[in-house]
């Protein structure tokens, strides 16, 4: 089975283009104020309007009032809500759309304990910062720790880029990958032949 893709933190028109023809499964756009890859629910709306069939759209919360992630899903056409924070699983299911939940695997013992308390989400995606502190920090964690049967589809985040996502795979063996900042040529700003070397990395990773 291959290894699907989620590119995050896509801002620019240009950037999910790219995104797209490289064969990315997914794309993630970053609804949370304080980080530096915010996107307003009137620009994701613009951007989704030029995503084609097949690719989805998850929308990234971390710890949100519910009513902004409503207004947000009022907004804009999202299939999949990505929790990022200390969220319930009573949270998470709360707005009747599929959702993964991030867990910051840094520093973390207890990653099956959190896994099972979210029982029906549609992946568990393990990142590389502390859980419930904010993601996207570019950092790797050992990948040695992640624990086996999970019972969910594993997506790895954190650190990941074109010189090191192969060895992720190879090592891991995860359902899908997430990577942000190993794509991008300044903070925010998607490099295409960055992209395209990841996606490549990818398919050798599958290959071995």
């Amino acid at each position: 089975m291959r290894t699907r893709v989620k590119i995050c933190g896509i801002m620019r028109e240009a950037d999910l283009s790219d995104a797209v023809e490289a064969g990315a499964d997914a794309i993630g756009l970053v609804f949370y104020a304080r980080s530096s890859r915010n996107i307003e629910p009137q620009a994701a709306a613009a951007l989704l309007a030029t995503l084609p069939a097949f690719v989805m759209p998850v929308g990234l919360f971390l710890g949100a009032d519910p009513e902004w992630v409503r207004e947000v899903l009022r907004q804009v056409p999202l299939d999949l809500l990505q929790f990022h924070g200390r969220e319930s699983a009573d949270y998470c299911r709360s707005f009747g759309r599929p959702y993964m939940k991030a867990i910051g695997a840094g520093g973390v013992d207890d990653v099956r304990g959190l896994a099972e308390k979210y029982g029906d989400a549609r992946a568990l995606l393990l990142d590389g910062n502390e859980h419930g502190k904010p993601g996207g920090t570019g950092h790797a964690f050992d990948w040695n720790h992640i624990p086996a049967g999970l019972g969910r589809p594993l997506v790895l985040a954190g650190g990941l880029g074109p010189d090191n996502v192969c060895e992720a795979i190879r090592k891991v063996r995860p359902y899908a990958v997430d990577v942000s900042s190993g794509v991008e040529s300044a903070l925010g700003i998607k490099n295409t032949q960055l992209i395209q070397t990841f996606m490549n990395e990818v398919r050798r990773g599958d290959s071995e």
